[in-house]
């Protein structure tokens, strides 16, 4: 196999995100929307294509205000225009992240100081990140406000460095609309990646600076009337609102985890974020002890400093927590680690290589054997699964032996893109087997249209499940019985339809609606047992059946 021919550094980043693209595509409807916060955007998404409001986001048909707008807005837009599938909810975080590998590159020729290849380099590394991968298969907020934010800070730093005082406006107007979108996408948290990246630039020296003008003040504007258009909307018309944003969705989920159960300890991140970019965090760590502080240089330490350290400590003081939060650290990470190995000789570049090797072949391998292994897990996976990780692991192989490239660099770039490619296309159809239980409702509501219940009221015992609604087109009911996650806001719902929905069923008042809905010969769904107390649910459903850890009650 001969050298790779020579190509322009732009043509080799479009080879890349279309062999990405393709990847990710390849099977993404291969599974169902999973619980807990996938299902909940693609449902909400539904619900707003459904019902035209897109204004007040329904979760169940109960308003629900826990996030601003964008990501449900951009879910139903998916909808309506690939179908109604899993799938289809998808194709836009793939999209926003293949968006976010090129925008590493852009950051890359600025940091890079106009060198296309180590750009390169930091595109491939940010984009063959496990937790990078993560995000654009999971259907959140987090996907589409790392892209905003990404956009924004290179639009900031591409306007300070445009050296004429009259050019490079429109990049500062960019910047200002993003943060604003940002904002309408998570609130005030899409501030931390761009006001990071500005801070970085006015402490590192010998770095371009643009003064202040009437442009800045007009940025900032259109900043506001994007990014609080429709917060003022919601004010206007309850002001109850503003107590509602101002402090139980940005102070009180900051401050207090149990707000929504998201609870962590302050290390999370510390251990999550490396364990979330192997094995590039290996090199990285390694190669920041090795050069130091002062061994970096005042720019990387900068880098070092706003893009990754100061927002990770920032994230770890928040009481609530989950692993996409902290998208924005790995953009600095990836360039850092292009950085640092750039310094390296072949010799040592040949021993990370030789280690990602062998690491990249036994994860590829074990997934070889899962179908072997998966019976002592109580997983059932088909034996021809095993030939996609297979298939990766031969084209690994089929590489390193016949690939007469010289340099290094090169092969373990190229490799790791492999490896990326063959463990998307592994572990789809994994998912899509092991989906009941991984939190996926799919399995349920196709066995209720394979016995032709599909059209009969569905009520779900002490469980919030929009992974059930999405994958039905309707809404069940929900049974309260002390879950948590059963008590909604409905605060800001103007009369009492969402009883319809939700039945407390510890309120006399409230179980009076079951009785007709027992007499239709519903379908019940109970997660595990049913209590003895609550037996009258089930009572003339004389079938059940196990699916992973649902039990389904029915009659004929």
């Amino acid at each position: 196999m001969p050298a790779l021919p020579p190509m322009s550094s732009r043509l080799w980043l479009w080879l890349l995100l279309a062999v990405l693209g393709g990847a990710f595509f390849l099977n993404l409807n291969a599974w169902g929307v999973l619980e807990s916060s996938e299902a909940r955007y693609a449902e909400i998404g539904r619900e707003m294509l459904t019902g035209g409001d897109w204004l007040h986001p329904r979760l169940l048909g109960i308003q629900h205000f826990h996030k601003p707008p964008v990501t449900y807005w951009l879910t139903a837009a998916s909808l309506g225009l690939f179908g109604g599938s899993a799938g289809a909810v998808r194709v836009l975080p793939v999209l926003a992240v293949l968006l976010q590998v090129a925008l590493v590159y852009g950051l890359g020729r600025l940091l890079f100081a106009g060198d296309r290849r180590r750009a390169l380099a930091a595109a491939v590394v940010y984009a063959t990140m496990p937790v990078i991968l993560i995000s654009a298969l999971n259907v959140t907020t987090d996907a589409y406000l790392a892209t905003l934010e990404l956009l924004s800070a290179y639009a900031f730093l591409r306007y300070h460095a445009t050296p004429s005082r009259r050019s490079g406006i429109g990049w500062l107007y960019l910047a200002w609309l993003m943060l604003g979108l940002g904002f309408l996408t998570k609130g005030p948290v899409a501030a931390v990646l761009p006001l990071m990246a500005v801070i970085s630039l006015h402490f590192t020296k010998d770095t371009p600076r643009r003064p202040w003008s009437a442009h800045h003040l007009l940025a900032g504007v259109l900043f506001a009337v994007v990014g609080l258009s429709w917060y003022i909307g919601l004010v206007l018309e309850n002001r109850d609102f503003i107590s509602y944003f101002l402090f139980k969705q940005t102070v009180q989920r900051f401050a207090d985890a149990a707000t929504f159960n998201r609870a962590k300890p302050w290390w999370f991140y510390v251990v999550l974020a490396p364990v979330g970019s192997l094995p590039w965090s290996a090199t990285l760590l390694t190669e920041l002890v090795r050069n130091g502080w002062r061994g970096l240089g005042r720019r990387w330490q900068q880098v070092l400093l706003w893009w990754v350290l100061v927002p990770l400590l920032f994230f770890s003081l928040s009481k609530s927590k989950l692993l996409l939060y902290v998208l924005p650290i790995f953009p600095g990470m990836a360039l850092l680690t292009v950085e640092l190995l750039g310094r390296r000789t072949d010799a040592v570049l040949l021993r990370w290589y030789v280690g990602f090797m062998a690491l990249f072949g036994l994860l590829l391998g074990g997934l070889c054997l899962l179908p072997l292994l998966g019976p002592q897990f109580n997983l059932n996976i088909n034996p021809a699964t095993a030939l996609w990780p297979a298939a990766g692991v031969l084209l690994l192989l089929f590489t390193h032996m016949f690939w007469e490239e010289v340099r290094i660099a090169p092969r373990l770039l190229v490799m790791a893109v492999l490896f990326t490619v063959g463990l998307l296309a592994a572990a789809k159809p994994i998912l899509g087997q092991i989906e009941a239980r991984a939190n996926g409702s799919r399995p349920v509501a196709e066995r209720l249209r394979e016995l032709h219940l599909a059209d009969r009221p569905v009520l779900v015992y002490n469980e919030l499940l929009p992974s059930l609604a999405f994958e039905q087109h309707r809404l069940p009911v929900s049974l309260y019985d002390g879950n948590s996650a059963l008590q909604r806001e409905t605060q800001f719902e103007v009369g009492d339809n969402w009883h319809q929905n939700l039945i407390n069923l510890r309120d006399p008042a409230d179980t009076t609606a079951l009785g007709p809905l027992l007499r239709q010969r519903p379908v019940v769904l109970v997660k595990g047992d049913l209590p003895a107390g609550r037996q009258a649910l089930v009572q003339g459903l004389t079938e059940h059946e196990h699916i992973g850890p649902w039990r389904i009650y029915y009659s004929r």
